[in-house]
């Protein structure tokens, strides 16, 4: 019977982390399941961080105290603080020991002798628990943590086959974890430019569907900026598709540099020699703002020839925007004046009056956006050729 509730505990564990849709919820998962399995009051999760030297809690389940959250900012330990866990990492891993749990006392088994300092005792008692069950977790060969149960003061205290079965639970937890990790890399490789690291054009569309819908909804002011780094073509042309790639790499890192201006935005690299970037909230007027200072930025870059930008907002006279795609249209129709009429600046759709050009073009039926773009192509560029 005790075999079959352990396996069920086991079982719900692995589902629970299974079923998470981000690596916190699996975190909290797997110290939930850990909890119930063992019969704890109290469950936490944390990581060693080995450049800082300290176990990083990410996250406490079941009876908090005060001073307990369930997702803290900041709760830490150095390591040298225990013991036990120095050993483990430095000592008993390092000479091929296995990741075995172990029990700890509210009393411990060196309590009263001088000089004795056990920071996890200490927190037994603070914290009216009785005993806790530590289980290393292990991942790719390498310490990555430990998963912490206990119970109240009173309660029967942990014993031998309790700490056996919590290092069961540790291997199901760091094979969740294991998975939380290989998960977020396939996420991160879907929406990420692998030459930039900046956002892709997935991404971008994900993100604006969503910013459109959240105007809708309450209102909030979306930005878009659309800009096209001029001049790759002859870079690539006469200095090769290394030296271009560098252009767009420096240029991604100007786009993220004045993105950080915007609290929030979303920098991307929608494909070739085209970015944007994404507000939602901040005011028309600082996205312009930001927007201007980008161009001044790339047109300092010792590579291309500065950068055509475009913006719209759904804070200017654009009419009403129910799509991602008609604000797209826009940044991008804005994005081509600039280019046409090679304006050092960016030029804003729905700034030029009730006929604003950008708008017209943008809202071009289909079949008819060449003939508006004539009227953008400024004296540099020459007419389309007939035939």
């Amino acid at each position: 019977m005790a075999e079959d509730i352990r396996l069920a505990g086991v079982v719900a564990l692995a589902q629970g982390m299974a079923a998470a849709g981000t690596p916190g919820e699996s975190w909290r998962a797997a110290a939930q399941g850990a909890c119930r399995a063992l019969g704890g009051s109290f469950a936490a999760l944390s990581a060693w961080e080995r450049e800082r030297g300290r176990l990083r809690v990410l996250v406490n389940v079941g009876d908090l105290e005060p001073d307990e959250k369930e997702f803290p900012d900041d709760e830490a330990y150095p390591v040298h603080e225990f013991p036990e866990i120095t050993e483990f990492l430095h000592e008993r891993w390092a000479g091929g020991g296995g990741p075995n749990a172990w029990v700890e006392t509210a009393e411990g088994p060196w309590a009263g002798r001088p000089g004795y300092l056990h920071q996890r005792v200490a927190a037994l008692r603070r914290r009216g628990r009785g005993c806790c069950v530590v289980a290393p977790l292990v991942l790719h060969g390498r310490a990555w943590g430990e998963l912490y149960v206990a119970r109240r003061a009173g309660e029967p205290v942990f014993d031998g086959d309790d700490a056996d079965f919590a290092t069961v639970l540790a291997a199901v937890v760091a094979a969740g974890l294991a998975q939380i990790e290989r998960l977020e890399e396939a996420r991160r490789l879907a929406f990420t430019d692998s030459l930039t690291g900046l956002a892709n054009r997935r991404c971008v569309d994900m993100r604006l569907d969503e910013a459109v819908e959240r105007h809708r909804v309450d209102g909030a002011v979306v930005s878009l900026v659309v800009c096209d780094v001029n001049g790759l073509k002859r870079v690539n042309d006469t200095l090769g598709h290394a030296v271009g790639d560098r252009l767009l790499e420096r240029f991604g890192s100007v786009l993220s540099l004045c993105g950080a201006m915007l609290p929030g935005a979303l920098v991307a690299r929608l494909g070739g020699d085209e970015f944007c970037l994404l507000a939602v909230g901040p005011p028309a007027d600082e996205v312009v703002k930001v927007a201007d200072e980008l161009c001044r930025r790339a047109a300092e870059l010792e590579l291309g020839e500065g950068v055509a930008c475009g913006v719209a907002s759904t804070q200017d006279a654009i009419g009403p925007v129910r799509s991602a795609r008609r604000l797209f249209r826009l940044a991008d129709a804005a994005q081509y004046r600039a280019k046409a009429s090679r304006a050092g600046r960016p030029v804003v759709a729905g700034r030029e009056g009730p006929d604003d050009p950008v708008v017209r073009l943008a809202d071009a039926p289909a079949g008819r956006p060449s003939a508006e773009r004539r009227r953008f192509r400024g004296r540099h560029e020459p007419p389309p050729r007939k035939g």
